[in-house]
């Protein structure tokens, strides 16, 4: 037997599934075959192998006369490893080895995205499957500009990871950045991008996401468009963005396909969503408890009667109504979504009239928690909710102790949070601070689409003209 398959076959020792068949070519030559049931296809080993190495002749080149559409040479043993386990399968005559792709199908369909719906818009959606996600990428944008970085990642996984970008539009040094950080990762095995968002970021001190994870391909296309930069990782049906800034967590993609004019109110209505979901438990706080004289007479003293059979300080009746919020959440998020939202709601029904009955809490309190809960609902992404969620109870907390002073304090303290974050070296609160004309209407308000003619600086610098419109 050959010695590069004794090798192999050592290695792989009780690894059921690693399958080496021997070809009698003559009388003294013979053709191994060696590959992994597990992650390839019988049909194609027997179409683009099997059937062709029966009539093989001596004389003929192995590379030359192999049908398969994905075929390397291997120049040393070492390579052999990670082709094997990426569905290849592995021709060795004498000492020439041949990789020949012949992966399974071991992927689902591409299907509607299920995390960023859209009522306008496509709705195809990214998979498990690398290639799969590059060619949804690349039906859209159709350049030879539209480059891809390979890097491999894990010394057990063997993950291939690409840094997509436009070269003729991207910063360059960005992706040398990227791409120096990715390189310098030496870990056993990485499973997902969320992985690798955690590396990116260095786990930073700072609550909000400064890279943001998608699964629709008109989203990457549109950020690849605009400059920005884009990873893919086999394995995960997400992509990652870089840089983010904190206004495109209100700017949806779906804002793209509807008229500016419209789309404009809703922006500003998420904005206000955005301060309102943080903001206003503290704000009843420090009214109920510090600032009386700043609501009416006749609403205070219903307030005051509503709470007067009310055992706990508002301060723990709003906090307990709150932690409560975040477990139906949690529980909604959780369960299967066929009956997820149906128990969340009926938990919420009957919890808050049971509290209310028992005189644990007043109504007002249910209105001020449930006002918090559905305007922090119009943020789909987890991280920005994990965000909202500790900066509420931040503002909770100044509220408490110095009234609206307190609230004042608490947002110059977000502000200062915020302006200082930085997303691969990009201010995160751009396009206010600094601001950035062109990125603003694409953001917090929508210009029409016959006038965004321009990139923004804070994305490029070589190619700021998008087009000419008539």
């Amino acid at each position: 037997m050959n010695k590069l398959v004794e090798r192999l076959k050592k290695e792989f020792e009780n690894v059921p599934d690693l399958k080496v068949k021997e070809i009698k070519i003559s009388f003294n030559k013979s053709i191994y075959v060696c590959f992994i049931e597990t992650v390839c296809s019988g049909d194609k080993i027997n179409d683009y192998i099997l059937k062709h190495l029966t009539r093989y002749n001596p004389k003929m080149n192995l590379n030359s006369n192999t049908p398969g559409s994905n075929t390397v040479i291997l120049k040393n043993y070492d390579e052999i490893e990670f082709y094997i386990t990426n569905g290849f399968a592995i021709v060795i005559d004498n000492n020439e080895i041949l990789a020949i792709e012949v992966r399974g199908d071991l992927q689902r369909a591409v299907s509607q995205s299920l995390r960023e719906p859209s009522l306008l818009g496509p709705e195809d959606s990214f998979v498990e499957n690398y290639q799969t996600n590059m060619g949804l990428v690349k039906r859209r944008i159709k350049t030879h500009h539209l480059k891809s970085d390979e890097i491999v990642m894990g010394r057990d996984t063997k993950t291939t990871l690409s840094i997509n970008y436009i070269d003729n539009i991207a910063k360059i040094e960005d992706v040398k950045v990227i791409k120096e950080k990715l390189e310098s990762i030496d870990v056993d095995g990485v499973i997902d991008l969320g992985t690798i968002v955690n590396y990116l970021e260095s786990e930073n001190k700072t609550v909000f996401p400064t890279i943001k994870r998608t699964e629709r391909p008109d989203l990457v296309a549109t950020s690849l468009l605009e400059g920005k930069i884009v990873i893919l990782m086999d394995t995960s049906p997400f992509a990652i963005i870089l840089p983010t800034f904190l206004a495109d967590y209100i700017n949806p993609i779906s804002d793209n396909y509807v008229k500016s004019i419209n789309v404009s109110f809703i922006k500003i209505l998420r904005a206000i969503c955005f301060i309102l979901s943080i903001v206003t438990p503290g704000i009843y706080i420090a009214i109920i408890n510090y600032n009386q004289e700043t609501i009416p007479a006749n609403l205070l003293i219903n307030i005051s009667t509503q709470r007067s059979g009310v055992p706990f300080p508002s301060i723990v009746e709003i906090i307990m109504l709150l932690i409560i919020c975040d477990i139906l959440r949690e529980s909604d998020l959780r369960f299967p979504s066929n009956f997820g939202s149906a128990i969340s709601i009926l938990g919420a029904l009957i919890i808050g009239d049971a509290a209310v009955n028992a005189g644990l809490v007043s109504p007002i309190a249910i209105i001020i928690a449930s006002f918090t809960f559905i305007t922090s609902l119009i943020f789909s992404d987890l991280e920005i909710s994990n965000a909202l969620r500790y900066y509420r109870y931040l503002f909770l907390f100044f509220a408490s102790f110095f009234g609206l002073y307190g609230i004042f304090l608490a947002t110059i303290f977000l502000l200062t949070n915020v302006i200082s974050i930085r997303s691969l070296n990009a201010p995160f609160f751009a396009p206010i601070a600094p601001f950035n004309k062109e990125y603003f209407y694409k953001t917090i308000l929508k210009k029409k689409d016959i006038k965004n003619t321009k990139r923004s600086e804070l994305l490029t610098t070589d190619n700021l003209t998008r087009g000419k419109f008539q």
